[in-house]
């Protein structure tokens, strides 16, 4: 049985096509437009798949509520072409088949959780830090939604003393994505990310930002695991300053398991980058299973 793949994504849309191994068999990438000229390419790739389901893994906000008129709609986005924009009808109506829903970051997670790193686990978390930052929360063996969907990335932090930085968030400022995207760390130091491999000062700052949050994400939600993904993470010198960094504000409080073995607790996505294709192929066999 084959299942479709849609990693939806600010400057590109990710359609695959795969098996309930998580095996990809077919993969494209078409421009993110807008949805007048985007999703009729989209549709026509998958229109000959002869797929039994197709999961969306989808950039937010997105209503998740199935008994919510606008279920599967892209709501509040700041992609002002997608606002309010019915994405799992289109689909439905066009291919005639069930269509799964969720975060782009929750897909990420189930894809880790299903194949990769977290397999076996039933609470871990999923950050990718990027051109923004986002969370995908699992516990108890179920994705969280609650209110709407979790939006780790807006978490307020503390500045740093020597930090001058206004922040970069254009609702928050100092928030989390405000201090650590991508954007943030270009516009405070004035490069890119990747010109900066050489300033270990860039990535002490960076690290104790991410291990704040961290800290609150592990005080609140006890995940078994913490993934780290996206372009910002690539910097692998990051992993072990965050995880000392980590303890260091942690104090000592927690005695588990998981923290005395930190480097197996702090961990970067190992599914080379398809953890959200694969997350998406999840999706699309849980819902042909509700079916």
């Amino acid at each position: 049985m084959l299942y479709g793949a849609l990693e939806t994504g600010g400057t590109k849309m990710v359609c695959a096509v795969g098996n309930e191994n998580g095996e990809i068999l077919e993969q494209i990438s078409i421009p993110t437009l807008t949805p007048e000229e985007t999703m009729p390419e989209i549709i026509r790739w998958f229109s000959d798949k002869q797929i039994a389901a197709l999961g969306i893994a989808c950039f937010g906000p997105i209503d998740l509520h199935r008994d919510s008129p606008t279920y599967g709609y892209i709501t509040s986005t700041p992609k002002l072409a997608w606002a309010n924009y019915p994405i799992v009808r289109v689909m439905q109506e066009a291919l005639h088949v069930p269509v799964g829903f969720d975060t782009d970051v929750n897909g990420s997670l189930l894809g880790e959780m299903t194949w990769g790193c977290a397999k076996g686990l039933t609470d871990a978390i999923y950050i990718t830090i990027g051109t923004g930052i986002g969370g995908g929360v699992m516990t108890n063996g179920k994705l969280l939604h609650g209110m709407l969907h979790p939006e780790l990335g807006h978490m307020m932090l503390a500045k740093h003393p020597d930090d001058p930085y206004k922040g970069k968030c254009p609702y928050h400022g100092t928030c989390f994505e405000g201090l650590a995207a991508g954007p943030a760390i270009e516009e405070r130091w004035g490069k890119s990310g990747n010109e900066l491999q050489n300033r270990p000062e860039v990535w002490e700052l960076e690290s104790w930002y991410i291990a704040q949050a961290l800290s609150v994400y592990i005080l609140t939600l006890s995940p078994q695991k913490i993934i780290l993904g996206g372009g910002v993470m690539h910097q692998e010198s990051l992993f072990p300053l965050i995880r000392k960094q980590t303890l260091h504000i942690l104090n000592g409080y927690l005695h588990t398991q998981e923290l005395q073995d930190i480097d197996n607790y702090i961990v970067p996505a190992s599914l080379n980058d398809n953890q959200g294709i694969m997350g998406c192929i999840k999706l699309a066999m849980d819902e042909l299973a509700q079916q």
